[in-house]
């Protein structure tokens, strides 16, 4: 059996708590997945489940207080910040915000060409994969000379995408990289992972609120809820026939246009949260 590109292994992480002499919080506890190369795990929840956590746990943005994070077989849980540098090579992150990700004073072209000369690119070869990147994610040559401002929301996103794209990685953290777009413009940059994936290999842990985005971009999902991982399957089980109540309301939460059907749908939510929460009571209680 291959090894995982991505293994984490009962990852904990905690934050400081407010006040003095605050104990800390912990938010994730003790959580386990795995991704494969040219696979898209899509890790899904509400506000504040811990999903984004994750991500930023994988990128060394927040440090575990508990268990692994292996890439590639190396353990890179607490790795340094020399190493960290290294690893962008191969670890690269989408954010949720085209607006407030790209450096609004630098031109396209200096955003996509900034990282691969700190890695030893020539100016010459850096122009010429700044052309190809700005081809995959379809958007025109003379995009390079423009700066960020003169790009509508789906525009910008797919500078993102190509910025992450430029170092050639092997995993792209995507963190809710299509929530701040509108539905048609969301559909668009959905299918250029996809199409992205297709010709790269490049693997994805795809982190959205969206059971729907989820299903249309994973080929795996896990269900996180207040700091762990309740569910895991393959996107078309989990998202068609889910078996953790949890999940079952993040699916009834997704809008549909008939009034009665999201009538049922609301009443339906409610009463498996309530459910929940008489079960989380009676487990407390005893």
């Amino acid at each position: 059996m291959t090894t995982p590109l991505l293994e984490v292994s009962d990852l904990r992480v905690a934050y400081p708590g407010r006040g003095f002499r605050a104990r800390p919080v912990e938010i994730l506890h003790g959580v386990s997945l795995t991704a494969h190369r040219g696979e898209t795990l899509g890790l899904v929840g509400e506000s504040g489940s811990g999903k984004t956590t994750i991500g930023r746990a994988v990128l060394g943005l927040v440090k575990a207080s508990g268990g692994r994070i292996l890439f590639g077989g190396v353990d890179i849980t607490h790795a340094t910040a020399r190493t960290r540098r290294v690893l962008a090579r191969d670890i690269q992150v989408v954010f949720q915000d085209p607006y407030t990700s790209l450096n609004p004073s630098l031109t396209i072209g200096d955003i996509l060409s900034e990282p691969l000369v700190v890695q030893g690119a020539t100016a010459q070869e850096a122009r010429r994969r700044v052309r190809d990147l700005l081809d995959q994610v379809g958007l025109p040559k003379d995009a390079s000379e423009r700066l960020p401002r003169e790009f509508s929301g789906g525009q910008r996103q797919r500078v993102a995408i190509a910025r992450a794209l430029a170092p050639e990685p092997k995993l792209i953290v995507c963190d809710e990289p299509v929530s701040a777009l509108d539905l048609s413009t969301q559909a668009r940059v959905l299918d250029l992972f996809i199409d992205i994936q297709r010709r790269t290999g490049v693997a994805y842990v795809f982190v959205s609120h969206d059971l729907a985005v989820v299903r249309h971009v994973s080929h795996r999902v896990s269900v996180v809820y207040k700091g762990d991982i309740v569910e895991t399957g393959s996107a078309e089980l989990v998202t068609a026939a889910p078996e953790h109540t949890y999940t079952r309301r993040l699916l009834l939460a997704a809008p549909v246009a008939d009034p009665v059907e999201q009538g049922r749908r609301r009443a339906e939510r409610h009463r498996l949260a309530e459910a929940e929460r008489e079960r989380e009571v009676a487990t407390g209680a005893t």
